[in-house]
């Protein structure tokens, strides 16, 4: 039996590829307009060449079946079928133009116009397809899946290792965060797309915690011999305080990222603070801003910046509280309207471009219940290396935090994020929260 929603899907594919197809067809032609001399009967060539597109891409996604590649838009293989697809059109504008029934100023700008034609369809089609890969979310079981798997090391990097890295992956139980070796000559080095970590002995293994974000067990093939090399660890190597998990390079575009972006949103969004500010003073002649202190980067407190939301008393009972949502009683009718539409986070921006936060990493939390969290699972303290987010790839999948049980559940997360981070797991999630922001979705 044929899966209709499947089906459904792969029909909308083929009618995106074809309006892609279109556009880029119509830019190479405007594109020969625009370089050669006036064109009489330029609208009746346009239709022409845009028909020789339209039945050049229906022959070529139909031949390929590329349209039909639902769930795998990035592969090589989804890519080589889009690609031949395209090339079944351009052989088909080609006959257009050599029969003559497609007439352009003269064979170069033919070539010109089949060029543009396959550059701007292949531009295209690739571009939408690795957009749809990272920015496709995952499901809800996805993610819990990957947060909670265990994260083991392999020892050495024989070909057993390589092997068993592969084996355990597919079984899916285990996140293989890099091979662990005794020998310093190949430390750093990246097999099977998992980097090579030296450890010396067991007390260089707390190094490595901080390293990956915690390792739960080393696993040994069958094959595994020890080197036979001296070891001697460097003061890098003793060093167990390791800010961050991502490159040099990838440090500094994140930062420099936070910088520019904070810094223009702070300028485009003053007016939009302004009118909320008002509003918030104008309800009951409290103060504007939220100020709270959370434990930021390397275990050091901070001052967060929010948009007040609740009344001035809301902790006036004693300890702290956790929002519980839209039916806490403690909202005002403006603070609730901000939390909805995500507006009570805009002062944040500051922190960002203050350096205490990021746009992307954990959400910071109060001593008060890291203290709790800790306790039950110390591995919380691995959330140091990096700066706390205004969004989170936990907060996409877990949403609002308001019991230990789910801050618990919000960490499986936050220590995926830490083990997989790269700039584009921070591209991917910035562009989820955009998209689930403007969708209305509340978290």
């Amino acid at each position: 039996m044929r899966d209709n929603s499947k089906y459904t899907r792969s029909r909308w594919i083929l009618v995106q590829d074809c309006i892609l197809s279109l556009v880029a067809s119509i830019f190479s032609i405007l594109l020969v307009r625009w370089l050669s001399e006036p064109m009489p009967g330029f609208t009746w060539t346009v239709v022409k060449w845009q028909s020789g597109a339209l039945i050049g891409s229906l022959i070529g996604f139909l031949v390929t079946g590329s349209w039909k590649i639902v769930r795998r838009y990035a592969t090589l293989r989804s890519t080589g079928y889009a690609i031949l697809a395209i090339l079944i059109k351009e052989i088909i504008l080609i006959l257009f133009l050599v029969t003559g029934f497609v007439k352009l100023p003269s064979s170069a700008f033919g070539v010109l116009a089949v060029s543009a034609d396959f550059i701007l369809t292949a531009i295209f089609l690739l571009f939408i397809r690795i957009a749809a890969k990272v920015l496709s979310p995952s499901s809800d079981e996805e993610v819990r899946q990957k947060s909670v798997r265990k994260n083991v090391l392999i020892a050495g990097t024989t070909t057993g290792a390589v092997k068993l890295c592969d084996e355990v992956e597919e079984e899916g139980y285990y996140n293989v965060a890099g091979f662990v070796t005794d020998d310093p000559e190949v430390a750093g080095r990246v097999i099977a797309d998992k980097p090579i970590y030296y450890c010396k002995d067991t007390g260089s293994i707390e190094t490595l915690n901080w390293k990956v974000g915690g390792v739960d067990a080393i696993l040994f093939p069958r094959d595994y011999k020890p080197s036979q090399k001296k070891n001697d660890l460097t003061q890098e190597d003793n060093d167990v305080h390791h800010n961050d998990g991502m490159s040099i390079a990838g440090l500094a575009m994140k930062r420099a990222f936070d910088i520019g972006l904070s810094g223009v949103l702070i300028v485009v969004f003053s007016p939009l603070l302004a009118i909320c500010a008002i509003a918030v003073k104008m309800e009951d002649g409290g103060p504007v801003f939220f100020k709270q202190e959370r434990i930021g980067r390397d275990g050091k407190p901070f001052t967060i910046y929010k948009l007040r939301s609740m009344r001035i008393d809301a902790e006036a009972d004693g300890g702290p509280a956790l929002f519980q949502g839209d039916d806490d009683d403690r909202l005002t009718k403006v603070g609730r309207f901000l939390r909805n539409h995500h507006l009570d986070e805009l002062p944040q921006l500051y922190n960002v471009f203050k350096g205490d936060m990021s746009f992307i990493g954990h959400r910071p939390e109060r001593k008060f219940y890291i203290d709790q969290i800790m306790s039950l699972d110390p591995r919380y303290r691995f959330l140091y290396q990096i700066r706390p987010g205004v969004t989170s790839y936990a907060t996409l999948y877990n949403g609002y935090t308001d019991t230990i049980d789910k801050m618990l559940t919000r960490l499986d997360l936050d220590l995926y994020y830490l083990r997989n981070r790269s700039v584009w797991f921070d591209i991917k999630v910035l562009g989820l929260t955009f998209l689930s922001i403007i969708s209305g979705k509340r978290f």
